[in-house]
């Protein structure tokens, strides 16, 4: 008897790290197939388009391997999340977990979602210890003040940053 767990992984994935990647590969020994939602956030001004995070998502994950790449499905949302995890089919919503400060939102928003839909379970997975410092929000910063991000983003990542942050230098010094 085969249960199909359906597990959904949402985040805004700007850029996609080596921690959002952590955990999907840990995810998937909890699942048995797994949705990475890419969500159009308001509250906040992303480096990347929707369409390019969800990109940068889906080739981070083909270097995953085939096996691991069947398994997952990326998909980008802009309703609420309990809707979205409805239309997924998942009765599991995966989070990672890198410090006391992100346990003490995340478990606002686990509060608040098994409110609104007791079905669905949310899993808490901690931050391996070689990503547990990783940030989308830091490593932008450092690659913008010109430092390594090899270490912190796949390869496609670091490429689309460095072309962005090289964008982004040529428009302010034409001005």
């Amino acid at each position: 008897m085969s249960c199909n767990r359906i597990g959904l992984y949402p985040g805004t994935f700007d850029p996609p790290t080596a921690g959002h990647l952590d955990i999907i590969q840990r995810a998937l020994h909890v699942v048995d197939r797994l949705v990475v939602g890419v969500a159009v956030n308001v509250g906040k001004a992303p480096m990347f388009v929707l369409h390019e995070r969800v990109g940068m998502v889906e080739k981070a994950i083909e270097a995953l391997g085939v096996d691991a790449a069947a398994r997952i499905e990326v998909r980008s949302f802009e309703t609420l999340l309990m809707k979205f995890t409805k239309d997924c089919g998942a009765s599991i919503i995966i989070r990672g977990l890198r410090a006391v400060s992100d346990f003490e939102y995340e478990f606002q928003m686990a509060g608040m979602n098994v409110h609104l839909d007791p079905e669905v379970e949310t899993v808490f997975l901690m931050a391996s210890e070689q990503t547990q410092f990783v940030s989308s929000r830091l490593v932008k910063e450092i690659c913008l003040l010109g430092g390594d991000i090899t270490d912190f983003v796949p390869g496609n990542v670091k490429e689309r940053l460095l072309e962005r942050v090289e964008t982004e230098r040529q428009k302010n010094s034409n001005k």
